[in-house]
């Protein structure tokens, strides 16, 4: 596989340089000479990992074709050839080989990296294969078969419980990855084989984390409600983690540093670290937690390798789960499971030879939220084939039915977008802003949200936020003349530790007679927390978000709004998170050829994690 990077050409506006990458440029150039080759490389570096991608590709940028102009301080109108250029930097003092110490360092396959990433690349990967290839770890038979057929109530043998495969899975290994769309158990699936761990080992120290607020809270609670149901001994419920932390947290965060008070020095004091939403957590953090796991300690991924990637630089959880490709077990692994389970492994899931990899990868296929005729399940499965014309057809059909799960509709002009909006934000904002108290406030405005993919222009979160604030306004339901107003949602862009508010908080402000307005957030077990509104850290209204803060969140109802236009940040990737979010019902609003491109248009992140993983030479993710 050879995929080129899909944002390498540089626009003929050179300002998409940041300040950084020049900066970063100069100090490149201070140790060899002032060359320029190397100077303009450096610059694309620093420039590409603001990008996600990991590494800069010399070969696959000349495969997209030379840009008439170059930036002047560079001294050249046109990129140098790849072969001159390799060539160049190769005898240039800040570059280096594999291993050797210098800040820049170049492949074999023309890959420039900056020296932490490549560290950060190779450590992960070496970490992950160890654990991929330890032995089985040994589990007495008839134990285990007990307890999967009780913590799984169904009949053992037929078609293969794929829950019950990553349970079975994790209780064998020290390394197991669970991937799976929304609505698909990957929360209770963890429980459950925690449970089973807690059993054969009563004394197992676990721990539970996520990459944001937000997503260890809604682990926190998702844990509390599946162990209740569980068939187990009280005693082993009781074990069971009542927190969640962000990863920051559980690492130990040292102020204004890179670093972690936990380490591979200084491990993490855990049997089983359990982390969710793993497609959120960008390839510096993630490697810096499994180099903190303790090798005997079990570590567990939950997350769906089709979402977004992280916002930093890395798509992890699609390198680990070597997405395209179909995962196939080694027969060694399907027949174990067989002879516990009963179940016979589909035979395109097997593999001709060893995987160790593989064996820790489990991806759950069923999904208890959508059924295979919902119009959800429908559309978002076509868009994560890349099936732009199923997709459509999904969309038109669905669109005239009463009742629809799918609901398409043109995108209007920038100059009608707000009488567009005016019924759907009315018949949804409604409900919240004449709720009783707090408590059913914030749970009717938790059933829909407008979606976007971009933060600036008309169709942007910033405009969508105006415009829906304008027609409550015009309607008396909120007087906005004020920052802080009635009614107004909030959500948190910024960690506070001391208040308990994490980014992806979502809150509501609201009059209380004796303390005046207040700004309501969701506390544990269902409590309604308060806070001074200008006690809040950083946050911003939230009538509508983008797709990439919604991640993790779950809505009855979505509006999602694409550009009229091709654009290069909306992907097949943020149109089916988009979807996903709802569970009810979702509206698109759109334009059928910047549809189509998007659907087929994949995220493709430079990165040689997967290479690593998965002998895939040269292939660029």
């Amino acid at each position: 596989m050879n995929t080129k990077i899909a944002t390498q050409s540089l626009p003929a506006d050179q300002s998409v340089l940041a300040p950084i990458d020049r900066h970063f440029a100069a100090l490149m150039g201070r140790l060899s000479d002032n060359e320029p080759e190397l100077q303009l490389a450096a610059a694309l570096v620093s420039y590409y990992r603001r990008q996600g991608h990991i590494y800069f590709d010399l070969e696959g940028f000349d495969r997209e074709g030379p840009l008439e102009t170059v930036p002047r301080e560079f001294g050249s109108a046109a990129f140098p050839a790849p072969s001159s250029w390799i060539k160049r930097l190769k005898a240039s003092p800040a570059v280096g080989k594999p291993g050797e110490f210098t800040p820049l360092v170049l492949d074999d396959h023309g890959r420039l990296y900056l020296r932490r990433y490549w560290e950060y690349e190779t450590e992960l990967a070496q970490a992950i294969l160890r654990r991929a290839k330890e032995p089985a770890l040994a589990v007495d038979g008839k134990t285990l078969k007990e307890a999967l057929a009780r913590l799984f109530p169904q009949e053992l043998g037929g078609e293969v419980d794929w829950q019950m495969a990553a349970a079975f899975a994790a209780s064998r290994r020290r390394l197991c990855i669970i991937s799976g769309g929304p609505g698909t158990g990957k929360t209770r699936t963890a429980v459950v084989l925690l449970a089973l761990l807690l059993e054969q080992s009563p004394s197992v120290r676990v721990a539970l984390t996520a990459p944001t607020g937000k997503a260890a809270a809604r682990l926190q609670e998702a844990v509390k409600n599946a162990k209740a149901g569980l068939p187990c001994a009280q005693h082993t419920k009781d074990r069971l983690p009542e927190e969640a932390s962000t990863i920051h947290r559980l690492l130990g965060s040292i102020p204004d540093s890179a670093y972690f008070r936990h380490d591979a020095g200084n491990p993490l004091p855990f049997d089983v670290v359990v982390v969710d939403e793993v497609s959120m957590v960008d390839l510096a953090l993630m490697a810096k937690l499994v180099a903190a796991v303790p090798p005997s300690a079990r570590l567990i991924l939950l997350g769906d390798k089709d979402q977004l990637a992280s916002v930093e630089a890395g798509a992890v959880l699609a390198d680990l789960c070597n997405t395209g490709e179909q995962l196939k077990s080694s027969k060694e692994f399907i027949g174990q499971y067989a002879g516990v389970t009963g179940q016979k492994v589909p035979a395109d899931c097997a593999a001709s030879g060893s995987c160790d990899l593989a064996d820790s990868i489990v991806e759950l296929r069923k999904n208890y939220r959508f059924g295979e005729q919902s119009g959800i399940y429908e559309l978002s499965r076509a868009v994560n084939d890349g099936d732009a014309g199923r997709a459509v057809d999904v969309l038109q059909k669905a669109s005239g039915a009463a009742g629809s799960q799918v609901v398409w509709k043109v995108l209007p002009e920038p100059s009608a977008l707000k009488a567009a909006l005016k019924a759907t934000v009315l018949d949804n904002y409604t409900p919240y802003l004449k709720a009783a108290g707090p408590a059913e406030a914030m749970q009717r405005f938790g059933h829909f949200r407008i979606l976007c993919t971009l933060r600036s222009g008309p169709y942007s979160v910033e405009n969508l936020n105006r415009l829906v604030e304008r027609i409550l306004a015009e309607a008396g339901l909120v007087d906005p003349s004020a920052a802080f107003y009635a009614g107004r949602p909030v959500l948190i862009t910024r960690n506070d530790y001391n208040l308990r508010l994490f980014n992806g908080d979502i809150g509501v402000l609201l009059p209380d007679p004796q303390k005046g307005l207040r700004a309501y957030f969701a506390g544990p077990e269902q409590a309604v927390r308060d806070f001074l509104p200008l006690r809040l850290p950083a946050h911003e209204t939230a009538y509508a978000m983008t797709v990439h803060k919604s991640q993790g969140s779950e809505f009855k109802r979505v509006l999602l709004i694409l550009p009229p236009a091709d654009s290069p940040v909306v992907t097949r990737e943020l149109v089916y998170t988009g979807l996903t979010r709802a569970s009810s019902q979702v509206e698109l609003w759109g334009r059928e050829p910047a549809l189509r491109s998007a659907i087929a248009k994949r995220i493709n992140r430079s990165s040689g994690l997967r290479d690593a993983l998965w002998g895939n030479a040269g292939a660029a993710s």
